[in-house]
C-alpha cells in the first residue's frame, strides 16, 4: 500500500499518459504489485476463515463488516451495532461497565436479566459466543421456573405481563398440552364434558386477555407480548373446538397429534416440541417480542410436511405464487421450536463459492437457513449445490459431529436445516435440477380463490 501510494504520488508531477506507460518496467513494477495484492487478498481470507470458524455466525456477515467486528474486539461498546446481524432478538445489551453486562435488550425495548453480569474479555469471537450461550442458559432457567410457578385462571394475564414474552408463549403453549392431556385422561375415565368443560375455560382465559387489551393500561411492549398470546390462545381454542365436534376419545387422533405440542421435561431439564412422529428439542434463541403468524389450515399442513422433513433428513421446499406465505411459515415456524432462521434472497449472480460459506455456517451454527427464490439460481450452479448439500445431510443422517466439506473438515449441529422456497413459472426462474429435488420435500402453498369464497357465502346467504 505504501508503494502505490508512493509511486501514484510521483506520477501526479507529470500528467501526461504516454509519458508515464513508458516509464521503464512500470509493467513488470504493477504486475509484483498485483501479485503481492492477491497473496494478502488469500492471506486475509484465510484469516478471516479461521474467524468463521470460531464463531460460525460469522459467515452470515460481509467481510467489511466483519474486519469492522476484528479491528474493535478490544472495545465491545462500538460492536453493539453489528449484533443485530450474528444475532436474531439481541438488539443491544445493559452496560455496568465499559467491558460488563447484566442484561440483553431487544428490538421492541424488552431487557431480560442475566444470571449473573458478563465480562467480554478476550478474542471477539469469543465473548460474542458467550453472550448467546449465556443468553440461550438464562432463557432455559426463566421457562424451568414459569413451568414450574403455578397460577390459577384468575392471575393469568398479569403474569403473562410481568415474565419474558418468550419464555410466557412457550409456558402457554406446554401448559396447553398438559391440560388436553388431562382433558383426554378425564375422557378415557368416562367424563364425557371433560374436554367441553377445557373448551370453557380456554373462551374464559381467551376473554380475560382481551378485557385486558381493551383496559388501555398497557404500555407498547406489553401490549404487543399480550396481543401475540391472545392469537396464540385463539388457535388452540380452535383445536380444542373441533376435538370436541369431531368427537375425539383419544390423543392418538391425527387432529392433535398434528398439532405443535410443548412439553417440559423435569428429569431431561429441557422443553421438547412433538409435531406426529417428529420430536425436537427447543432451541431457546432469544427472539425478542417479534409477531407470529395466524395458524390457518394451510399452516398446519406446512408445519407438518416441514418438520417431517426435517424428521428424515431432508430439506424443506414450499413453492407456490408471491404473497402465499412461503418464507414467513418457515420463519415462523423457526420461532415455535426457538431456533434462529437466517433468510437469504438468491439471485443469478449467486455462486457455488458463496453457497459454500453459508452452508459451511449453518452447519457448524446449527441455525436454520431459507434461500428464498431459489429457483433464481444459475443451472450450472445448482449441480454443484446438490453435492454441497448432500454432503451435510448425509452427514446428519451418520450422527457425525465432524464431516468433510469441499476437502475440508468442519463441525457440524444437528438442529441446522435448510429450506428453499420457489415461484414456479415465473419469468427467469430455473428449473430445479432432479438431484437437487431429491434432497427437498415439496410443500404447496396457494393462494385462497376468494371468488369461490363469495359465491359459497352469497349461496349460503340465499
Amino acid at each position: 500500500d505504501k508503494q502505490m501510494i508512493e509511486f501514484i504520488g510521483k506520477q501526479q508531477a507529470n500528467l501526461n499518459v504516454i509519458d508515464t506507460c513508458n516509464q521503464p518496467d512500470i509493467c513488470k513494477f504493477l504486475e509484483a504489485k498485483l501479485r503481492d495484492l492477491t497473496v494478502v487478498e488469500k492471506s486475509l481470507n484465510e484469516y478471516l476463515e479461521t474467524k468463521r470458524r470460531a464463531f460460525p455466525r460469522f459467515y452470515f456477515v460481509s467481510a467489511n463488516d466483519l474486519l469492522d467486528i476484528l479491528s474493535k474486539g478490544r472495545y465491545p461498546k462500538e460492536i453493539e451495532p453489528h449484533f443485530k446481524k450474528v444475532y436474531n432478538g439481541i438488539n443491544k445489551v445493559r452496560w455496568v461497565d465499559d467491558k460488563t453486562i447484566d442484561a440483553i435488550i431487544s428490538e421492541e425495548g424488552e431487557v431480560v436479566d442475566l444470571e449473573e453480569p458478563l465480562v467480554l474479555e478476550g478474542a471477539v469471537e469469543h465473548w460474542l459466543q458467550t453472550i448467546l450461550d449465556t443468553s440461550k442458559a438464562t432463557l432455559k432457567e426463566r421457562l424451568a421456573e414459569a413451568v414450574a410457578s403455578a397460577y390459577d385462571t384468575a392471575q393469568r394475564p398479569q403474569w403473562l405481563v410481568q415474565v419474558v414474552a418468550q419464555v410466557g408463549l412457550t409456558a402457554v403453549n406446554i401448559q396447553w398440552n398438559k391440560e388436553v392431556n388431562t382433558a383426554f385422561k378425564q375422557l378415557e375415565e368416562g367424563i364425557e364434558n371433560a374436554m367441553k368443560d377445557y373448551n370453557q375455560k380456554q373462551n374464559k382465559q381467551l376473554e380475560d386477555l382481551i378485557e385486558l387489551i381493551r383496559d388501555g393500561g398497557l404500555d407498547k411492549l406489553s401490549r404487543r407480548k399480550i396481543t401475540v398470546v391472545c392469537q396464540t390462545d385463539a388457535h388452540n381454542r380452535d383445536v380444542v373446538s373441533r376435538l370436541v365436534h369431531n368427537h375425539e376419545e383419544t390423543y392418538e387422533c391425527f387432529e392433535w397429534q398434528s398439532q405443535l405440542r410443548f412439553s417440559w421435561r423435569t428429569s431431561e431439564h429441557d422443553c421438547f416440541i412433538n409435531i406426529i412422529d417428529a420430536e425436537f428439542p427447543y432451541q431457546y434463541e432469544y427472539l425478542g417480542t417479534p409477531t407470529r403468524l395466524v395458524v390457518t389450515p394451510l399452516t398446519d399442513r406446512c408445519y407438518i410436511t416441514l418438520t417431517q422433513s426435517l424428521r428424515r433428513i431432508m430439506g424443506g421446499a414450499p413453492a407456490g405464487p408471491a404473497g402465499t406465505g412461503k418464507t414467513e411459515t418457515v420463519k415462523d415456524l423457526s420461532r415455535a421450536l426457538g431456533q434462529v432462521c437466517f433468510v437469504f434472497n438468491c439471485s443469478e449472480q449467486m455462486d457455488h463459492k458463496s453457497l459454500a460459506n453459508t452452508f459451511k455456517g449453518l452447519s457448524q451454527a446449527g441455525a436454520w437457513g431459507c434461500f428464498d427464490e431459489f429457483n433464481r439460481i444459475a443451472a450450472r450452479v445448482l449441480s454443484v449445490v446438490s453435492n454441497q448439500v448432500k454432503s451435510i445431510l448425509d452427514a446428519l443422517r451418520a450422527d457425525l459431529k465432524e464431516f468433510k466439506f469441499q476437502d475440508e473438515t468442519i463441525g457440524l449441529q444437528k438442529s441446522c436445516g435448510m429450506f428453499i422456497t420457489m415461484n414456479p413459472g415465473y419469468a427467469g426462474r430455473t428449473e430445479l435440477p432432479e438431484n437437487i429435488k431429491a434432497l427437498f420435500r415439496s410443500v404447496s402453498m396457494v393462494v385462497p380463490d376468494f371468488q369461490i369464497i363469495c359465491e359459497i357465502m352469497l349461496m349460503s346467504e340465499g
